[in-house]
């Protein structure tokens, strides 16, 4: 892959892929992006050029990366890690419980980093923190630590 600044517009990155296809993507200033398909007969040429709105492009990110295979993951690392987002039922255990009660670190070796609440968010909640039906826990750990805490979550 290679790049090339486009002044005023953006970013180009072309790719070849292994069957000689060339592919360029245009990452406008905008977050808007263009991707390109060249003809095979003259990788110079464009046979095809498609623009794509912001949210079009993160659905296809989404739909292109093996790391997203999860609607409620946020991110992975090189390291390892990840960082998901789980929802607490209302019907679940730990409704009305304090999160020190779930002994999640403990048991999965995932820490739950933040709670979504309505429309707050209460990052690094304390031991003493009552959990609620319709939280969302941003959970990191290793992804088996990050399942295993799902399941204790939804415990019910």
């Amino acid at each position: 892959m290679s790049t090339t600044p486009l002044p005023g517009i953006g970013v180009q990155y072309d790719l070849t892929t292994r069957e000689q296809r060339h592919l360029s993507v245009i990452a406008h200033r905008d977050g808007a992006r263009t991707v390109n398909v060249y003809r095979t007969d003259d990788p110079d040429a464009c046979a095809q050029s498609l623009r794509l709105t912001e949210p079009e492009t993160a659905s296809l990110i989404d739909a292109l990366a093996p790391s997203h295979h999860s609607p409620n993951l946020l991110s992975t690392t090189d390291l390892g890690l990840v960082a998901e987002r789980i929802e607490l039922s209302s019907t679940s255990h730990w409704n009305g419980r304090v999160l020190g009660d779930t002994r999640m670190r403990t048991e999965t070796g995932a820490s739950i980093v933040a709670v979504l609440r309505r429309a707050q968010a209460i990052p690094s909640p304390a031991p003493d923190f009552r959990l609620a039906g319709g939280d969302i826990l941003i959970v990191i750990g290793t992804r088996e630590g990050v399942e295993a805490a799902a399941a204790i979550l939804g415990r019910e």
